[in-house]
């Protein structure tokens, strides 16, 4: 076995380590990996550069991406970044944080998760938020256990077929292990059925209801009366919301949720080509203790002054993933500060106005998209926020025809629902000339 020589292994080290597996070599080790799926051949990398080689090599691979104005959602959205946030963030000791269950040396780390836990509980309505949750898919997987563990022996959860379907797979695939029965609610005219709902609910045995706010079609729901049929029946209701539509839309708490979980990207994090997203999760003080991930207190040291803790959680939490209620990371922290900063830097008016200019921009480029004949809002009888469906009426196109259409004019159009429905949403960062551009690009494609 050829050996690299920054690694540390002799031929002693493997052949030990082998023994310890049970195995008389590499190839046993990796017996259970789908031969198709293993190198046949060693990397072909590229020879050594010089710094100033590296740099033009990669600069020419970045000059192939091409720029595009964002009309795309589905859960992820192009809002504004101010500058200082890259800026704080940039400074070593938050790129180097590591999870603080040491508070004597972590009291910044844990005011931030403190101080953003605080402000995911003044959003949501709730009494609580935790922290470090990979993703709002992994949050709402969370959710759903919580819900299941808070029951004991119920194992039904509802799901609204308007979540999003991402969400939905990443459901499925933790109730498959975890032993969940998950039963999808169906969806009427791009909102959840509230006849289905109260049928499946009625029929026993549900831990949790979980529906989006707003729902995958960016449509704002009616949840009145919701939460009270889950409380009838002991199961619990959750809420699925994009976190910046909370500073404007009723918060779960409102609606009488018992928890709130979703995707907080769309605090000023950049749609960087997939991540790092932050999952966030709320709920209701009786239910603290089934929080799983990071939990900041504020207390006082031996000398009375004001100091933050982590609370409610063993240390194994963080350092023995074999005894940990959940699987959080150290990383995530960042995207929490990240979050923090952003809510302190806007505050409620900023979030307003982020909201009013992102609806001010759907509306417009709806209005103008049916103007132009060839397509119409698909659930027109529906409010929405910034994001909304549109049906395509012109036989001669489809969703793929207007989406490369328009990503040939620099515009990422939407996010194809059916072969003839778009998904749109629009932001602050969509300037007039930007949805001028996208409805002469239709123009140009009608047939």
């Amino acid at each position: 076995m050829a050996h690299h020589r920054y690694f540390p292994h002799t031929d002693a080290d493997v052949e030990r380590m082998l023994a310890r597996c049970g195995v008389t070599d590499i190839d046993a080790l990796y017996a259970d990996v789908e031969p198709s799926l293993r190198l046949k051949k060693p990397y072909e990398l590229p020879k050594s550069m010089s710094e100033p080689e590296l740099e033009r090599y990669f600069a020419a691979l970045a000059a192939q991406n091409r720029p595009l104005t964002c009309f795309a959602g589905a859960g992820f959205y192009h809002h504004y970044t101010p500058a200082v946030i890259p800026a704080l963030m940039s400074r070593s000791e938050f790129l180097t944080a590591y999870t603080p269950y040491q508070p004597e040396i972590s009291q910044g780390t844990l005011q931030y998760i403190f101080e953003y836990q605080s402000m995911m509980a003044d959003l949501t309505g709730l009494d609580v938020s935790n922290a470090s949750m990979y993703d709002g898919a992994t949050a709402a997987a969370e959710a759903m256990v919580m819900a299941v563990n808070s029951a004991r022996k119920k194992r039904r959860v509802l799901v609204s077929a308007t979540v999003a379907p991402a969400v939905q797979q990443v459901l499925a695939t933790y109730a498959e292990a975890a032993g969940i029965i998950l039963e999808i609610i169906p969806e009427d005219r791009g909102a959840t059925d509230r006849t289905a709902f109260e049928q499946m609910l009625g029929a026993g045995d549900v831990a949790g209801v979980m529906v989006a706010q707003p729902n995958y079609y960016g449509i704002i729901e009616d949840y009145e009366g919701w939460a009270d049929k889950c409380h009838e029946k002991k199961a619990l209701m959750i809420m699925n919301c994009h976190a910046t539509t909370l500073a404007v839309l009723r918060s779960p708490g409102e609606w009488g949720a018992d928890i709130a979980c979703g995707e907080a990207q769309s605090l000023g994090m950049p749609l960087n080509y997939g991540g790092p997203y932050l999952g966030y999760l709320c709920c209701r003080e009786n239910l603290m203790r089934k929080l799983p991930g990071r939990i900041v207190g504020a207390t006082a040291d031996k000398d009375g002054k004001r100091s933050f803790v982590l609370t409610l959680q063993a240390r194994e939490q963080h350092i023995r993933r074999q005894k940990a209620t959940s699987n959080i990371c150290s990383n995530q922290g960042i995207m929490t500060l990240h979050a923090a900063m952003y809510l302190s830097l806007m505050g409620a008016e900023g979030l307003e106005k982020v909201n009013r200019l992102s609806a001010e921009a759907a509306h417009c480029l709806a209005d103008r998209l049916e103007a132009t004949g060839t397509m119409k809002l698909k659930y027109a009888d529906k409010p929405y926020l910034n994001e909304f469906a549109m049906e395509i009426t012109d036989d001669g196109l489809t969703a793929d025809r207007i989406i490369d259409a328009c990503a040939s004019e620099g515009i990422l159009a939407g996010v194809k629902l059916t072969d003839s429905s778009i998904l749109i949403a629009a932001t602050e960062m969509c300037s007039p000339d930007d949805i001028g551009r996208y409805v002469s690009t239709i123009k140009n494609l009608k047939s």
